[in-house]
């Protein structure tokens, strides 16, 4: 579909046809039949439905989906990108349902005929799909209904504005917003993974981060964003021109209202761990453990982490176990057969222990080794980045020159962060 749909079809469950929309005169009228007795009404039709959702009959391919009790089919006679097809579909069901109230099903299509008609040719033109966001489509596509003559004026005149949103590169963006404060929020959000063997060598290490913006500006600004050579495996929001990036390694975007994500990226090279776990764990004899645990933050002292849980596993067989730390409160948790040592505040480049005496039940049956598994961390640091990711300058420009307050905030939280015993 991603390279020329000849045709799109809204079927129910029977295979009767709700909806048809032909763009191309290249395929026959009968193919909704052709659909129902290949693949609806086949003997294997729900092994079929649920794991092909892919077909070639004769000389066309049959790409469907069902949403609810309605299938949404596409037919092609061209090598097309199956991804960007399912995408496209998926998108119109999103589109859909953004005018029907969340509710996309057979009654609903046959309440709004005549609105669906009007969307199938405006986002998709010779069999080439084109924008199906519905915030930019709903200023020019309304639902019928009993408007005034003032919203019917105004409704025009964003109209207006919408069909240059349309065939220009900000179709993410209205012209006549306006704010009595301009101001911008930008977050950077790493989730850290780590795994460690009993000796404390390293054995997994990534980082996987976005960058989550909040934009409440007047008019149509121009933003860029100046970030330091971290960057790996970046994937980018539309807005951003990506040519700029590759040639300058500046990030330069007319930015959406509101909240959204700027970009996600991963770091595999020069991670800095926010902690290190050095266990110590003795088995004396059946019935006694002794567990000895020490962590230490590898961030500055002007930072801290906050609500830090260590989970260190002991035997199923535990019976009870005696716990000292030096800071925050541990117990034993016998449901979840673990020490669990909890601090609310964790200060950097300080180090904290817990120290455990273990009682076990001892037991007639041949004991088991016991599989040893790794302790686990949860925690969220912030004002710290584990990539070493920085903003070096962000820029905001309008043409009218207002005055813009930006924000700029890190938080580094937990992953999978294990440590093996």
């Amino acid at each position: 579909m991603a390279s020329a749909c000849s045709a799109i079809y809204f079927l129910n469950l029977k295979g009767d046809i709700l909806i048809q929309r032909t763009y191309r005169d290249d395929v026959e009228r009968n193919l909704a039949a052709t659909f129902r007795s290949h693949i609806i009404n086949s003997r294997d039709a729900d092994n079929i439905t649920s794991q092909t959702p892919v077909r070639v009959l004769g000389s066309c391919s049959f790409m469907y989906m069902r949403h609810g009790d309605v299938y949404i089919l596409g037919v092609t006679k061209t090598n097309a990108n199956v991804m960007m097809a399912f995408q496209f579909m998926t998108n119109v069901v999103t589109l859909c349902k953004s005018y029907f109230g969340g509710e996309f099903s057979e009654q609903s299509i046959k309440n709004n005929f005549v609105l669906i008609y009007e969307l199938l040719d405006e986002i998709m033109d010779f069999g080439y799909p084109q924008i199906v966001d519905a915030s930019v489509l709903k200023q020019y596509i309304f639902q019928k209904g009993f408007i005034t003559e003032a919203a019917k004026a105004k409704r025009e005149a964003e109209a207006q504005n919408a069909t240059l949103q349309v065939t220009g590169a900000v179709g993410w963006r209205k012209d006549s917003i306006k704010y009595k404060k301009n101001e911008v929020f930008l977050d950077i959000v790493e989730q850290v993974n780590m795994l460690t063997s009993s000796k404390g060598n390293v054995l997994r290490c990534d980082v996987n981060g976005k960058i989550v913006m909040k934009v409440f500006l007047s008019g149509m600004p121009d933003v860029k964003l100046g970030l330091n050579d971290k960057l790996e495996d970046v994937t980018f929001h539309q807005c951003v021109n990506l040519g700029r990036f590759d040639s300058e390694k500046v990030v330069s975007f007319v930015p959406p209202d509101g909240e959204f994500e700027l970009m996600k990226y991963r770091c595999q090279e020069g991670i800095s761990l926010p902690f290190k776990v050095t266990p110590l764990i003795t088995e004396l004899g059946r019935t006694r453990m002794e567990v000895n645990t020490k962590v230490k933050a590898g961030f500055s002292n002007k930072l801290f982490a906050l609500n830090v849980v260590i989970t260190i596993p002991v035997p199923d067989t535990t019976a009870k176990a005696d716990l000292q730390t030096s800071i925050g409160k541990a117990k034993y948790d016998s449901k979840k057969h673990a020490l669990v040592w909890k601090i609310k505040r964790f200060t950097g480049a300080t180090e904290h222990s817990l120290v455990s005496a273990v009682e076990l039940i001892a037991t007639t049956r041949e004991k088991k080794s016991w599989s040893r598994p790794p302790i686990s961390m949860t925690f969220q640091v912030p004002m710290y980045s584990a990539s070493g990711l920085r903003v070096q300058y962000l820029k905001v420009w309008e043409k009218s020159g207002y005055k813009v307050d930006k924000w700029v905030r890190k938080v580094c939280k937990s992953g999978d962060y294990n440590i093996r015993t």
